[in-house]
Parts: structure tokens; sequence; C-alpha cells
């Protein structure tokens, strides 16, 4: 006998993807993640691909993840498609040990991220507004 199914956290016209432990810290991330918050998809991609923090690489497979996860999944638009949250988390801390002068020795944190991205398809109405805003 299995568990009963949960009811879908996201709406009908939303997709994520989620990457677990990934080894930056959330304050470095969120940096980053913030170049993409409620732009559009493919803008969102190109900034990414643009950007020169070692961490976009892994930041845009995500997002380019959610998109197909949108599209194959879901049915979505990919051409309406709009980064609509953006959510860095902490995940473990390594606690590592440095050495330094006099036998003493130094803490090091390795600070390990969750991230997850989230994209909604943008509505007819709502999609030329935004684009004249801008």
């Amino acid at each position: 006998m299995s568990k009963p199914k949960h009811p879908r956290a996201l709406k009908e016209t939303e997709a994520q993807a989620v990457t677990r432990n990934i080894r930056v810290s959330p304050t470095k991330l969120n940096l980053v993640a913030g170049l993409i918050r409620g732009k559009k998809a493919q803008d969102a991609v190109a900034i990414l691909t643009f950007s020169k923090r070692r961490i976009s690489d892994t930041m845009k497979k995500t997002l380019e993840s959610a998109i197909a996860n949108g599209e194959n999944n879901h049915s979505l638009d990919v051409d309406r498609l709009v980064v609509s949250r953006v959510e860095v988390g902490r995940a473990m801390v390594m606690k590592r040990f440095q050495a330094r002068g006099r036998g003493k020795a130094a803490r090091v944190e390795k600070w390990f991220s969750h991230l997850s991205i989230t994209v909604a398809e943008a509505n007819a109405e709502t999609a030329p507004a935004e684009q004249e805003a801008a």
C-alpha cells in the first residue's frame, strides 16, 4: 500500500527545477540569482551565458531544466515563459581547519547551497505591458 499523492504545489502554468548541494555560498549564489529574477526566460539564459561568475553555468543548467520541464511535462509555451521565482537556500557547511603559526589552527567553512528556479507562463494581457515598461 502506497502513500496518498500530494496535490501539486505549483500552479498549472508553472514549472520548477531544483539543484541541491551546489558548492558555493548562498550569498554569492543570490547575487547571480538577482540578475535573472522577473526576466523573460530567454533573456535570463542570455544573461547567464555571458556572466563572468563561476556559478552562472550551474544556474543556467538549472534554468534550462526548468524551461524543459515546462515545455515537456506541463505543455507550456516556451516563448511566454518568465522566471517567476528564484530561491536560494543554505545547505550543509563543511568545517575544516587551516594550520596557522605557533601551533594554532584557523577554521575554514566551505558553504553549500540549494537552488530552486520556477518559471511561469505569462498571460497574453500582461506580457505586452511588461515589454512597454522595460
